[in-house]
């Protein structure tokens, strides 16, 4: 086959993304089911004065981020620095999946809600993990295609007897808190021949459930609506980027969105702007925050040639709680040219700042600084990077806007840039301390080489194609792009750290050798919890950072720990489960700590711990890594360089970068013979459909998907050589060769 062999083994600390990693009402949803269910439980009591006043009853964690401010700090203190050494696990429960979890259980009177893959629903007892019901939407398999950060959902929202939850596949739900029977469902998605999804968790308050949606990669218009909470009826829709301006325009706030973009076909190319994970409820205000996402594309000169800040990209936007009406924004990286959404989970404080109290919105979004906002008008009085940041060298708080590094532009030629799209904190928790004055945050420090499409910096055109990603950067020629440019890459790492929003200094950090790691919780018990990348869940002392106590779990964890207490004991619980919007990046490579959920598998479980627990998991056996033989025929350098690059585009953002899987989806190196058999029925028939491996038969033909193969067994041969002995280290690409 002609393979040369370098001999430099790179890491990638890539990470794709995802944000990873979403309109006229003449499509306006309507009421799907009109059953006769009066809708009254006996469980899930909730009301907005319950959470208002959910430091009254601490043993219960009743919203997304335990109250409406968001702060996921606990007040509950029985399990602190003196007793975590006798925590153990009280039981499990096992998911069925060994795709990522990502869910914040509520826990409401002893009752535990949450979801699982594919957008299912469970009302457990929190004492024992016994399902009382469970809930399947049936989302259609081949959705999971649409999907840019797999299959997963992260939890439900609890008011007045109901539990409300969203389906990958855009419909919202309202469940019997008491029986999981449903009361209505309503489609949320505005046009279905685009590729809207829903990941996030809904968010109530003053009688409505409020739901956003994912999809900008592929091309979709963000919007947020309000549906009434008792009948499902739309009460409101805020869109968060402009349509085509020749419609006219929603509101007032469109119309000024409208002036900041540029070019006459940002609409055709959908803009983005999707809210995906945070939507925050704020009382004092009568505010609804909306974290708006990335553009479509992502890259600014395609999406808005002539410049524009495209507002309401990577900003946070307050609408009137009742009305949706527009009231404030701040955008945190004007001109988006990275994926650097401002989705992130958003803390409600009060804090003394320069001699006086302020209301204040606290975000740490993923372009790496940490802004403390003013809540009354949108100002930010704090913006502080908070980990390894070189596309911005500081932020000038008279302007409020960054100050951008020439160093790293990438319009004419490729650079790298930190954070990459994963960004320097994705959606996974923070923790907000007030008595500290600290925030936990689990960071990230992973380089992404951003260059801009080379068909449209030859053609001046860009192609957008349906049901793809779509987002400027060039991908076909991206492992090239990174072994000529390896001297210069940063070294990717992950980080809990203690930082002081207001200072800007980190008081402790403690490192962490996979950047893809858990969401996390603080408690006045002294700790922070963690479940990271390598398996481990952990307690550290929220003073030091100290590791005060941890338990393996044997899988790589995002989603956060919550805690809640029951008959007077205390409960820590966490979902296990890793992938999501790091699919892209695979398995790593050298020198980056390989995670748990390679090393056995990704065991999808709810854990549960209480002090004095003695339950164990089950030892796995290590994951066979052996990489069969694979049948190569003669084929030609161009047929590999095509099947490369179609891979990178339409395959690695799920099974991997250079044909590594990160363990969630399968390895294609490992393919059994019957599987290579089938392998264009697969592709272009969509065999798989069900279990979400859709036909690609819209986006590639016959020769590319045999280009494709060819390109898979190439690298399996290399890496199965390796292995072997046979080769010191694996090419990776046949981009330029002879």
């Amino acid at each position: 086959m002609g393979l040369s062999m370098k001999n430099k083994i790179f890491y990638v600390g890539l990470v794709l993304i995802l944000a990873i990693t979403g309109c006229s009402n003449s499509n306006e949803k309507e009421l799907i089911n009109d059953v006769e269910v009066s809708g009254s439980s006996s469980i899930g009591l909730i009301d907005d004065e319950r959470i208002l006043s959910a430091e009254s009853e601490p043993g219960n964690w009743l919203a997304f981020g335990r109250t409406y401010d968001e702060r996921r700090f606990s007040p509950l203190k029985q399990i602190n620095k003196e007793s975590v050494s006798d925590l153990g696990l009280v039981w499990s429960k096992d998911m069925g999946t060994n795709r990522a979890l990502e869910a914040t259980p509520i826990v409401v009177d002893g009752i535990m809600f949450f979801t699982s893959t594919w957008s299912r629903v469970y009302a457990v007892k929190a004492l024992t993990g016994e399902t009382i019901w469970s809930f399947d939407p049936k989302v259609p398999g081949e959705w999971a295609k649409k999907a840019c950060c797999d299959i997963v959902n992260r939890g439900v929202a609890v008011y007045n007897g109901k539990v409300y939850s969203a389906s990958l596949d855009g419909r919202l739900f309202a469940l019997n808190a008491e029986t999981g029977e449903k009361i209505w469902e309503v489609d949320t998605i505005i046009d279905r021949d685009r590729s809207y999804t829903i990941t996030g968790a809904p968010r109530v308050a003053k009688g409505k459930v409020y739901i956003g949606n994912g999809g900008a990669e592929y091309g979709v218009r963000g919007y947020v609506t309000a549906y009434d909470s008792e009948s499902g009826d739309q009460e409101w829709r805020f869109f968060t980027v402009p349509g085509n301006p020749d419609l006219g325009f929603e509101d007032p706030a469109m119309e000024m969105a409208a002036k900041t973009w540029k070019g006459t076909d940002w609409w055709e190319f959908g803009g983005g702007g999707t809210v995906w994970n945070s939507i925050v409820y704020d009382a004092d205000f009568n505010n609804i925050y909306l974290g708006v996402g990335n553009g479509s594309p992502w890259t600014r000169e395609i999406r808005s040639p002539g410049g524009g800040d495209n507002l309401f990209l990577s900003s946070i936007v307050a609408v009137d709680a009742d009305t949706g009406v527009y009231k404030w924004h701040y955008q945190t990286t004007p001109e988006d040219n990275w994926d650097y959404t401002a989705v992130q989970d958003m803390a409600l404080a009060d804090m003394e700042i320069d001699g006086e109290m302020k209301k204040v919105l606290l975000q740490a979004p993923k372009n790496g600084f940490f802004y403390v906002i003013d809540r009354t008008n949108g100002k930010v009085l704090r913006a502080h990077p908070f980990a390894a940041v070189t596309w911005a060298t500081h932020v000038d708080l008279e302007t409020g806007r960054p100050v951008e590094n020439p160093e790293v532009d990438y319009s004419d030629n490729g650079a790298w840039v930190l954070p990459g799209p994963l960004g320097a904190h994705n959606w996974q928790a923070m923790s907000i301390d007030l008595d500290s004055g600290l925030a936990y945050i689990p960071t990230q420090e992973n380089p992404f080489f951003y260059a801009v499409q080379e068909d449209y910096k030859k053609t001046g055109i860009f192609k957008w194609t349906p049901g793809k990603w779509n987002m400027g950067i060039e991908m076909s020629s991206l492992a090239q792009n990174i072994l000529n440019n390896l001297d210069s890459q940063p070294k990717p790492g992950g980080f809990l750290k203690a930082f002081d929003p207001l200072t800007g200094e980190t008081k402790w950090s403690v490192p962490i050798p996979h950047y893809w790691n858990g969401g996390v919780l603080g408690t006045a018990g002294g700790l922070v919890f963690q479940g990271d990348a390598l398996g481990m869940f952990s307690a550290y002392d929220k003073d030091t950072g100290e590791r005060l106590w941890e338990f393996n779990t044997y899988t790589s964890m995002l989603a956060p720990p919550i805690t809640f207490e029951v008959e007077g004991e205390q409960y820590v619980s966490i979902l296990t489960g890793s992938g999501g919007g790091d699919l892209f990046g695979g398995e790593p490579l050298p020198p980056i700590e390989i995670q748990a959920s390679l090393t056995y598998n990704n065991f999808g479980r709810l854990l549960v711990f209480k002090l004095g627990g003695q339950e164990t998991l089950p030892m796995p056996d290590v994951r066979d890594t052996t990489i069969p033989e694979q049948k190569l025929v003669q084929v030609s350098i161009d047929q590999l360089q095509d099947g490369e690059s179609k891979y990178n585009e339409n395959c690695a953002v799920c099974h991997g970068f250079v044909v590594k899987s990160g363990g969630a989806i399968p390895d294609l190196r490992k393919m059994s013979a019957g599987v290579h058999d089938a392998f264009n029925q697969i592709v272009l028939e969509g065999l798989l459909a069900g279990g979400g491996m859709a036909s690609f038969s819209d986006v590639l033909t016959e020769q590319e998907v045999e280009n494709i193969h060819h390109y898979v067994k190439a690298r399996a041969h290399e890496d199965r050589e390796v292995a072997l002995g046979n080769m010191e280290a694996p090419q990776y690409t046949w981009f330029g060769q002879e």
